[in-house]
């Protein structure tokens, strides 16, 4: 291995893996409005919102994020929505991860007991006050370590966005890769970057749940 140009290469990759970061924050702040309400949807008594949410979940679940990057950003042109590589990958990253996440928030929701909302409501509550204080405070403390790993897995879904020639971790790796001729090299000091990256995350994510759970405890 070539210490040399990993060193050379080093401060072109960190520019890399901030852009690799920004796609993951940016996509899970959406994917979290996102599922948190087709959640919602899915559990409402409105049918047409349930059967949107419903279709919503199984489609993005049941198709490679891969499949649906391309469909964004190569089809969607031929009915003239056309989006730049970083919109076109923060977009996939987002409604996938969005679908997901709604099904955390949907078990979370109706892990609390349904006995609850009945005592809220009999204490002249209505529906909306109820959830507001009583259901959604406890379904978040239940769904947190579920929505953690989710972002653990965002991440690593940032390096399918290379395909579209997004310039994250994986795609500079590979240029630069185009240049050296240094494959392993590069590809394993980019496996290392990623490690490095989920590996802080996953310990700001564990302290944040543990003061959430004592917070909300």
């Amino acid at each position: 291995m070539d210490f040399t140009i990993i060193i050379d290469a080093l401060p072109l990759l960190l520019k890399a893996a901030i852009v690799t970061i920004s796609l993951a924050v940016v996509s899970i702040i959406i994917a979290l409005i996102l599922g948190f309400f087709t959640a919602l949807a899915r559990i409402s008594k409105i049918k047409l919102l349930k059967i949107i949410a419903t279709v919503y979940v199984s489609m993005i679940r049941g198709t490679p994020l891969l499949v649906q990057i391309f469909v964004i950003y190569y089809g969607l042109p031929q009915i003239h929505i056309t989006l730049d590589p970083i919109p076109s990958g923060i977009l996939a990253l987002s409604l996938n991860a969005g679908a997901y996440l709604s099904e955390s928030f949907r078990a979370s929701i109706l892990a609390v007991d349904k006995g609850q909302m009945e005592a809220a409501v009999s204490m002249g509550m209505t529906y909306a006050q109820a959830m507001r204080r009583i259901i959604l405070p406890q379904s978040i403390r239940i769904a947190i370590p579920t929505l953690s790993n989710s972002y653990i897995i965002l991440i690593k879904d940032t390096s399918l966005v290379s395909v579209i020639t997004v310039t994250e971790l994986l795609q500079m790796s590979t240029l630069i890769i185009a240049k050296t001729f240094e494959p392993l090299t590069l590809y394993l000091t980019a496996a290392a970057l990623y490690w490095v990256i989920i590996t802080f995350f996953t310990v700001l994510l564990d302290r944040l749940e543990k003061r959430t759970s004592r917070h909300l405890a």
